[in-house]
């Protein structure tokens, strides 16, 4: 995972947040389950020992991916979003050709897409599609039955 994450800056803080509760609540929470699971003795039969050294990997798997996006990070500035072109942090209006439907999208970074409440990540093949592009632009999503355009319509900051 040497690739640039594009985040805004929410976004970035929200990963490192999540490191810091990890390493110094979750990691000691977990060595207490581990140090408890041991006491009960014979570590061959031991289901609470098993799930305890199964939570202690997603923990430091979880660590490590976040240390990994972290240092990977490119936070999008305020400088970047000037409603010119689509980026993260900004939103989109669409149009989808065929339907005649409109969506109203956020750009966000992988990290906080949601797609349920309308926020997409800018990695999400319609969101690489879209960055970069403005107003008045058409874009092209491959999907397995065929292929959706949509016209860009508006970028704006809300």
């Amino acid at each position: 995972m040497n690739e640039e994450i594009l985040l805004t800056q929410s976004g970035y803080d929200a990963l490192v947040q999540e490191h810091e509760y990890l390493v110094s609540v979750r990691r000691v929470e977990v060595a207490e389950h581990l140090k408890e699971a041991k006491s009960y003795g014979d570590l061959s039969e031991n289901a609470e020992y098993d799930a305890a050294k199964d939570e202690q990997v997603e923990v430091e798997e979880r660590i490590l991916k976040l240390e990994a996006m972290i240092r990977n990070a490119k936070i999008v500035t305020e400088e970047e979003l000037t409603g010119e072109h689509v980026n993260l942090g900004l939103f989109v209006k669409i149009k989808d050709m065929k339907t005649k439907e409109e969506f109203k999208y956020q750009i966000v970074g992988i990290t906080d897409a949601d797609p349920l409440n309308d926020r997409i990540s800018n990695e999400s093949p319609l969101g690489k599609e879209l960055v970069g592009k403005k107003v008045g632009d058409k874009v092209e999503v491959e999907i397995e039955d065929g292929v959706l355009t949509y016209k860009i319509l508006e970028i704006s900051k809300e």
